[in-house]
């Protein structure tokens, strides 16, 4: 017995050993470097520059909770659909006899983070800056209106990224937000924005590549993309990568709204980020905030509510190609198409704001 308790002794201290070993080994990755180590993880060294990996959302989204229709709450009375042909798509309505349902919330992100004029920023570098001032610094870069050639792209990292089909506080199991069915996806978003700016003279390019069908390297391909439609239109100054969010938990998803004349709209968050160590070849990041805190603060005064507190960090994703390029999420997958449409009506009219102002 004396001999077993001594061998498993030994064996207890030589796992602790090894273990404290492994830590004192992979210490000096994390904190050898300098302070911007952790936050360059996210990135890697692509042809000489870094390039931003696929966020953290999965390819294929995570399985739920598995609960039986008699745990669900009973269906509500069904709302007036709308016209959009759903074959090939989730239908709300539809019949899901046998399926778990789960819950919709609403919510309107507002005050949270640094106030900028009428409107906040969630910096999270854990660096001050000077936002007032960077918001009041003149766009390096000017739009002509009805000009012969685009002054503005429109692209999707994420194409697929879609939205639920009808204004509803529930979803059931079979409801996967991911199409390529325009109809229901950020495609379409980009559709009525490309629409709303023509209509206001600037002439816009749509460009609707599949980017993600492959979800790793999907930042790599849209950057070739943008960068082979700017050598074909070098009248393009502004680049916008329209993207939705997701929000909540397995069984209940958040949508973020706010009202105007009387009609509910997604909200909108706008990705700024920055460089301050120059490990990102992001050395315009100053140009592109201050783009993006124009929209954000016009956004406030002509749509109150409209956008989430802007996001601001240590990313790049692929808005160093020019000073107008900014990621902006619309909605989450738990919106409906209509209210992203909606919103995206309202970011055309902001945008041409801007631009011509």
């Amino acid at each position: 017995m004396r001999i077993r308790k001594f061998f498993r002794i030994c064996l207890a201290v030589s796992l602790i050993g090894t273990a404290c070993y492994c830590l004192m080994m992979r210490l000096p990755e994390c904190f050898g470097g300098s302070d911007t180590a952790l936050a360059a993880a996210a990135f890697t060294l692509t042809d000489g520059k870094y390039r931003v990996e696929a966020p953290t959302e999965p390819q294929t989204e995570a399985p739920r909770a598995v609960r039986t229709e008699a745990q669900a709450s009973t269906k509500p009375s069904v709302k007036t659909g709308g016209s959009r042909d759903k074959s090939g798509y989730y239908d709300s309505y539809g019949d899901h006899s046998g399926e778990a349902r789960y819950s919709v919330a609403e919510k309107t992100v507002g005050a949270d983070g640094t106030a900028v004029e009428n409107a906040y920023v969630k910096n999270r570098t854990g660096l001050d800056f000077d936002f007032d001032s960077i918001l009041h610094t003149p766009l390096t870069f000017r739009t002509e209106k009805n000009a012969a050639t685009p002054q503005v792209l429109i692209y999707h990292t994420h194409t697929s990224e879609a939205y639920l089909d009808e204004d509803v506080d529930y979803f059931y199991e079979s409801f996967y937000s991911r199409t390529q069915d325009e109809n229901f996806s950020v495609v379409g978003v980009g559709n009525v924005l490309t629409e709303t700016l023509e209509k206001r003279g600037i002439r816009t390019l749509h460009d609707k590549t599949v980017h993600d069908s492959t979800y790793n390297g999907s930042y790599d391909r849209s950057a070739e993309t943008v960068c082979a439609d700017m050598a074909e239109n070098q009248g393009i100054k502004v680049v916008l990568d329209i993207h939705r969010d997701a929000l909540g938990t397995e069984d209940c998803k958040v949508k973020t709204v706010f009202e105007h004349d009387g009609q509910k709209a997604a909200q909108i968050m706008i990705l700024s980020g920055c460089d301050i160590y120059g490990e990102r070849g992001f050395d315009n990041w100053q140009n592109n905030l201050s783009f993006a805190l124009k929209l954000q603060t016009t956004a406030e005064s002509m749509y109150p509510g409209m956008t989430r507190p802007m996001s601001f960090d240590f990313f790049a994703y692929n808005e160093y190609i020019c000073d107008g390029s900014l990621l902006i999420e619309v909605g989450t997958d738990a919106n409906s198409v209509d209210e992203v449409q909606r919103t995206a009506e309202y970011l055309g009219k902001v945008l041409a704001a801007v631009l011509t102002a």
